[in-house]
């Protein structure tokens, strides 16, 4: 009983202590690197004029975001620009031929 209570108490500790290791952060390199990527989808988007409303926004508060250090922040926002650049070329290709319904 003393056994299965020892390693019980073992399993724990090693779970505990796995979950307190905090997931990489990312570098300022990294946070470059997603802002350049985002710009340049977003320029596409412009130049086609379907740029959607927050790309702009996102795409500020990642520099803004990066300016301060927050290299995770600005990772995750510039993504987020990025994505929705596409979504927005997208879209309007997807619209393209499409006419209204009378």
């Amino acid at each position: 009983m003393k056994t299965i209570i020892k390693l019980a108490l073992a399993s724990a500790l090693a779970l505990s202590l796995a979950a307190c290791q905090s997931a990489p952060t990312k570098s300022l390199n990294d946070a470059n690197m997603a802002i350049k990527s985002a710009i340049s989808a977003n320029g596409k988007a412009k130049k086609m004029y379907v740029e959607w409303r927050d790309t702009g926004k996102l795409l500020k508060k990642a520099r803004k975001a990066k300016g301060k250090g927050d290299f995770d922040k600005a990772v995750k926002l510039a993504g987020k620009a990025e994505r929705q650049a596409i979504n927005a070329v997208a879209q309007a290709k997807a619209q393209k031929h499409v006419k209204p319904r009378i």
